[in-house]
Order: structure tokens, then sequence, then C-alpha cells
């Protein structure tokens, strides 16, 4: 009776274990690998997907196709979309993908010379996606310039806590920002882009609308987006004046390059953004331009700008001038902004206090701070003022005629997706 018994004990001992190994790795063993070779291949295999499973295209041109996935993965286990090999699968023309869901990561696809409206959207219909990620993919064009109406973008950015990280982009020839944070009420945003590569862009014939980044727009620029603009390389993105246009609050553009940009890290819309340890390389190329700055709370520091050709709107660091009750679409006056510990070297035209955008643009920065800045001037004036300046503080200044040798070097660290385009 004694041994039936112990030797039921462990029959049931073994049950049990059975029983939370098959718990803990069944989920595991759910997980499929399903590859496709065209659209409705790729539409039966994300009708079923489950925590874990991976869609794989097949090498080739995906011509004209567009794509659609609304899956939920987990932190742990995320649903994946990638190419067969990286690098490998082609989506032209009108072909596009759209994710909505939780947790999905999108690998190694290349768009070239796409002509939608978004290569790559961050939502289907009106769903967006959460805990996203688009990694190691290009979106290129290496049509002729034109100019387009449409208002297209490379990729569209919805929902919240979504990266977009070692991808490249470049060649963009119609109107519209090559990237967009689309913001909502009640939506978290803090998006994360980095170690990206940004190539080059054509100038527009249009005055706006080519931008490289935009973060929200207008309507939504008081949103605190509490976005992560960092380590990314942005070289020739020429489209416009404004490489990047902040038009939220909240955001943090940190150790980005920024090569021959004949443009600006515009700071358009909203309040409380931190530009920081960026380096603008001028190279001398015509129009190059640093830092703008427009409204409320914003830090700069600890950039480095070297050889920049702009003036005005495009000078190293500008101040604007405000409109009094200015709508959201105008100028908002500078306050409290903080300035401070930015090395300026052989710009053309370093820093510009009150640039005027027409007569209506009167009000003058006020309790803002100009501090501790290094500025190596062989010809241009250090700091130009075109307004009152009463009500700033203007403190401990640097002007030098030559270059002093603690200035930084700038950095040459690449970035962009890790397969050979």
């Amino acid at each position: 009776m004694i041994v039936i018994h112990r030797h039921r004990l462990h029959i049931r001992i073994l049950a049990t274990l059975f029983f939370f190994q098959l718990i803990t790795i069944t989920p595991m063993a759910w997980a499929k690998e399903t590859l496709v070779s065209n659209p409705a291949e790729f539409t039966k295999a994300a009708k079923n997907l489950r925590a874990g499973d991976t869609i794989i295209l097949k090498n080739g041109l995906w011509e004209e196709k567009r794509l659609r996935i609304h899956a939920d993965g987990t932190s742990d286990q995320p649903i994946t979309l990638k190419a067969e090999t990286q690098g490998k699968v082609i989506l032209r023309g009108k072909s596009s993908i759209s994710v909505a869901g939780s947790h999905l990561i999108l690998d190694g696809l290349w768009f070239q010379n796409p002509s939608t409206s978004d290569a790559i959207e961050l939502r289907v219909d009106d769903t967006p996606a959460t805990d996203c990620r688009i990694t190691n993919c290009a979106v290129t064009d290496t049509r002729p310039m034109k100019s387009s109406k449409s208002l297209a973008r490379f990729i569209s950015l919805y929902g919240s806590r979504n990266r977009v990280d070692h991808c490249y982009f470049a060649g963009k020839i119609t109107e519209g920002p090559t990237m967009v944070v689309w913001l909502a009420p009640n939506t978290e945003g803090s998006h994360r882009v980095d170690h990206n590569h940004f190539g080059p862009r054509e100038p527009l014939t249009v005055k706006n609308g080519g931008e490289t980044i935009r973060v929200g727009d207008s309507a939504s620029s008081m949103i605190n987006a509490t976005c992560i603009i960092e380590q990314n390389l942005f070289e020739k993105c020429n489209g416009e004046t404004e490489c990047i246009s902040n038009k939220s609050c909240g955001n943090i553009y940190r150790n980005n390059i920024f090569k021959a940009v004949s443009g600006t890290l515009t700071l358009r819309h909203g309040n409380g953004c931190r530009v920081e340890n960026n380096t603008f390389l001028g190279e001398r190329a015509h129009g190059t331009g640093g830092i703008r700055i427009i409204g409320e709370d914003h830090i700069v520091t600890g950039n480095y700008l070297e050889n920049l050709t702009g003036d005005g709107y495009r000078s190293a660091i500008c101040f604007m001038l405000g409109i009094p009750d200015s709508a959201a679409n105008g100028y908002f006056q500078v306050k409290h902004a903080k300035v401070t510990a930015n090395t300026l070297v052989n710009c053309k035209h370093n820093i510009l206090i009150g640039m005027n955008n027409g007569p209506k643009t009167i009000l003058p920065p006020i309790d803002s701070e100009l501090s501790n800045n290094t500025i190596i001037s062989p010809k241009g004036e250090a700091i130009e003022s075109r307004c009152p300046v009463d009500q700033m503080v203007i403190m401990n200044n640097e002007t030098h005629q030559k270059t002093p040798k603690n200035v930084r070097p700038a950095p040459t660290e690449p970035a962009g997706p890790t397969w050979e385009r």
C-alpha cells in the first residue's frame, strides 16, 4: 500500500511539473514563421497572427502592392514582418504598408520610388499603432525632381511609443515632409527616432512643405508629445528652410549630425523642448543653418555649429520676434529660453536676436538667457541684436578670432540600416 501511494504521488508530481512546463512553453511553441510570395498569401497569414509569429516576404519585386496588418504581439513576443533577406524585398510605386495594433516590427524592407500618400503608415483606417518598430528599412526615390500638391510622406507615425531606427530615407521629390509625427488629444506620443540616415533631398520650388521631419502641426502644437529624435545623420536635406520642424511640446533633439543641410532645426510651434549636443557641419555649402527659436521654455545647450553660411532665418542661432496674441500658426514670443554652452566656429551669421517675419512680429525675447557660449568668428559679428534685449540675460559669452585648441571635434559616426543599399 505504501509503495503504491508513493508511486501515485510521484506520478502526480510529474504530471504537475509537466502541466506548468506546458503552459510556459506552449505559447512559444505556437509561434510560427510563414513565407509569403504575394498579397493573397500575405492577407491570409495576417488574419491569424499570434504573439511571436513572423511573416516573411519573399525576395523580389513587390510592385503596386498595398499590405495591411492589424495584430497584437507582446513586448516579449512581438509580431514581425520582415524581408526574406534584408534589402532584397523591393516595394515599388504604389506599394505601401499600413500597420495597426501593438508590438509589431517591420524589418529589412526597401521602398523604391513611392507614389502613394504614405509608403509606411502606422495606422490602419483610424486605428493607430502602439509600441511598434520600423528597423533596417529604406525609402528612396531616384526619379527626377517634380512638384506635386499630393503632400505625400515617406512615413507617418501615429499612436504612441513607436520607434524608427537604423533606416535610410533619401531622394524625396514631391511636396510633403519626409516623416511626420501625427498627434491627437489624449494621445501619449513618446515616439523615438534614432540611428537613421536622412539622405539628400533637393529644394522644393515652393516655400513650405519640404521638411525632413515634422513633429506635430499647428493644430496640435500645444500637445505634450515627448518624442526623442537622437543620433541621426541628416545629410544635404535641403527641401526647405526647416529641416526639422518642431510643432509640439516637450520634445528632445540630441546627438544628431547635420551635414551640409541648407536649413535649420526650427522650434516652430510648441514649448518646453530641448536641443542638446547636436553637431551642425555646414561644410560651407549654400544656405546651411543651425537652430531657430520660437515659443517658451526651450533649452538649447551643448551644440557645435561650424562653417554655416546661412543668415537671417538660417543663422547659426536665431531668436525670432513674436506676434501679440498670435494665432496657432503664427509666431509666439520667445520666453524663458536658455541658450548656453554652445560652440560656434567660422559661421557667417552667428547669433541673431530679433529676426523679423513681417510687420506683425514685434515682440522681443523676454526672461531669456544667452550665456557661456563660445563664438569663434574671424569676420562676422558674434551677437547681433535687432530688437531690445533689456529683458534678456546675456553674460559670459566668449568671442575668439582664432579657434582654440579645446574646441570639440565633430563626430563622424555613421547611421542607417545595417544592410548594403
